[in-house]
Order: C-alpha cells, then structure tokens, then sequence
C-alpha cells in the first residue's frame, strides 16, 4: 500500500481535470455521433427520427461539401508554405540576443490574443472594396489596377483569408518553436562551432534535426485547427462570396441553425472529429518513424 501511494495521490490530482474533460469533450463528441443517425429539426418536444446512413449520403452528394474540403486543404498547406517559416523566423529572434527582442515577442504575439470577432471585423474594414485601407495605400502608392473587392471576389476571397489567418497564428505557433530552440543544448552548437559548422550550416544540421518533436506538434496542431477553423470565416465573410469560403464548420453551422437540419449538421461535426483523430494518428506515426531514422 506504502508503493501505491504516490500513483493513487496523482490519481486524485488527475481526477478533477479528467473529469471536466470527459464531461467537457468526450461525451459531446459520442453526443454528436449518435445524433448523426437521427433527423431532428432542433426542437425539443420533436422526437428523433432514426435515419441510420442518410445524413452521412445526404453530406456527401453535396457539392459545397468538396468545395468546403478543398478551402481546409488550403489552410492546410498555407500552415507549412506560410504560417512555419514566419513563425520559425519569429522564434529565432525572440530566442537570440538582439536588443529589443521582448518588444518582438509582444508584437508577434499579439493577434494570437486578440479575440477573433475583434480581428476578423478588422481585416473586413481594411479590405473593404470601397473605402478600405488596403486599396487606399495601394492607389497612393500608384497601384490602382491592383486594387480589389479582396473579401467580394470568389477567386481571392478565400486566399486573403488564409493570409489573415496565417497573421493570427504565426505568433502562437513563434511560443512552440521558441520552446525548441531554448530546449537544444548549448553545447552541441559549441561542438558545432569548433568543426565549422556556423550560420546557415548550424541552423540546417543541428537546430532543424533536434526539433523533430516541436515540429510534429506544429504539423498536428496545424491541420486539426484548420479543419475546425471557424471564427475568422464567419466574421469577415460569412463563407461568401457565393461559398467561395466555406469550411465544414460553416457548413456544420448552417445546416444545423439556419436550416434546423441538425441530423446533417452533426453527420459534418462526426466527420470533423474523425478527420482531425485520423490525421493526428497519421502524423504521429510518420513523424515517430522520421526521428527513428
């Protein structure tokens, strides 16, 4: 009893946020999975309806669907194309010994505080068409052919909210690799030194290498928040022009409060859940088999 003391006084500690966990989280995702298979229309005194796999056909023989998923895969790949090189940028400076660097780590840090609404109501009065910053600064400049409706035209609405949200996270994602550059040993860039290896060859072969780990919680973090990006969107274009913007999180809020189809509405939150949990998988697994080797 003397040994399982100190496991069952963790226990305890655990408990509390192991609870409010399972409350909080787990049984709203298993609430979301068993209401998939049921069309209700949000109203309490209305039974469910067992459907079984019609809302989950009903989903996927949706063209806004696919185009939902292909505005995901651009966030995704502007997470490494853009939001990774900034915020490793970032993170090199705050880590190194440039005077003023605790006025870059607030500065970069910002707009990850800042509530979305605020942000996204924001960016939609500097981009405005008619009147916004953005086109006024490029008509001083002498760029007037460059001027556009940036959130109104279904070709670039979705690439400027992707900038925008790329603003947002790269001060956040700055905090993760920060933690990985501090954590790597001094020494090893002194072993470095002697051999000659400085500059661009020390950031390549020793700082890249040994942060394998920080660079698998950014992949994961990455793509799960991409797939249930949501805010930034709502606000700024309300998944317009004509859908051009949409995402499986507007499309999970339509279905569910504008058009009281809850049973599809959940169907997408079920597919959100199991996309993020499949892809957190995949990348552990790959990640884990490239810091083997």
């Amino acid at each position: 009893m003397s040994r399982r003391k100190p496991y069952f006084i963790a226990a305890m500690f655990l408990l509390p946020a192991l609870l409010v966990y399972t409350i909080a989280y787990v049984v709203p995702m298993f609430q979301t999975a068993y209401m998939s298979f049921f069309s209700w229309n949000g109203i309490k005194n209305v039974p469910l309806e067992f459907v079984g796999w019609k809302n989950y056909v009903q989903m996927f023989h949706k063209p806004e669907f696919y185009r939902a998923l292909k505005n995901i895969s651009i966030f995704i790949l502007s997470s490494f194309i853009l939001i990774l090189p900034i915020a490793f940028t970032f993170a090199l400076i705050i880590t190194s010994k440039l005077k003023g660097k605790r006025f870059f780590k607030v500065a970069y840090f910002m707009p990850s505080i800042l509530p979305l609404t605020a942000v996204g109501l924001m960016w939609q009065f500097l981009l405005k068409g008619d009147g916004g910053l953005v086109n006024a600064i490029l008509s001083v400049l002498g760029m007037s052919s460059l001027t556009r409706d940036w959130l109104g035209e279904p070709n670039i609405a979705i690439y400027v909210v992707v900038v925008v949200n790329a603003w947002i996270y790269a001060g956040l994602n700055m905090i993760i690799f920060a933690s990985g550059l501090v954590a790597i040993p001094e020494d090893l860039y002194e072993a470095a030194a002697l051999d000659g290896a400085t500059g661009f060859k020390r950031l390549l072969y020793i700082t890249v290498p040994m942060m394998q780990e920080t660079l698998k919680i950014f992949s994961i973090l990455a793509v799960t928040q991409s797939l249930r990006v949501f805010g930034q969107i709502f606000v700024m274009t309300n998944g317009g022009p004509n859908g051009a913007t949409d995402v499986p999180t507007t499309l999970l809020y339509y279905e569910s409060f504008k058009y009281n189809n809850f049973g599809v509405g959940n169907s997408i939150g079920t597919f959100i859940i199991i996309a993020a949990l499949i892809s957190t998988i995949i990348l552990n697994g790959v990640m884990k088999t490239r810091s083997t080797r």
